[in-house]
């Protein structure tokens, strides 16, 4: 059956994948886009988000950082948005990524830096609300 919206389909899976991550019983970091809280401790994405389990407003609360996430990842540039939905929710090493793709390891490494720089630019303004309330 062929897919009619590949790009949804594509976030979709994205999330999807995002998901089953913060389902694992080790919180593992996200990537370059680490944080540290005031004691220059390194926060997980785990800890950046509500728990699913502390009620309906965590949980929506927690639906909406997601979504955020996804838009703020569909306005990348496709090149690098692809570097790092492979490396971070694909889990694919960038090795394997120049491999399938002929792009150096270094110009992959670069675009999904700055697909980091964007993604903490876009996303610092609702962490900020989120981390007041």
């Amino acid at each position: 059956m062929p897919i009619e919206h590949v790009t949804g389909w594509l976030f979709r899976v994205a999330r999807n994948r995002i998901t089953d991550l913060f389902r694992k019983k080790k919180p593992e970091t996200f990537g370059d886009a680490a944080v540290e809280d005031e004691d220059g401790q390194l926060l997980q994405i785990e800890d950046l988000l509500p728990s699913p389990d502390a009620g309906p407003e965590a949980l929506y609360a927690r639906n909406v950082l997601l979504d955020e996430l996804e838009s703020a990842v569909d306005e990348l540039p496709e090149e690098q948005r692809k570097v790092f939905v492979a490396h971070e929710l694909e889990g694919r090493s960038f090795k394997e990524i120049a491999a399938q793709t002929g792009v150096g390891v270094n110009t992959l490494l670069s675009r999904k830096r700055y697909a980091v720089l964007h993604l903490r630019e876009r996303l610092q303004s609702i962490y900020d609300e989120f981390r007041k309330g």
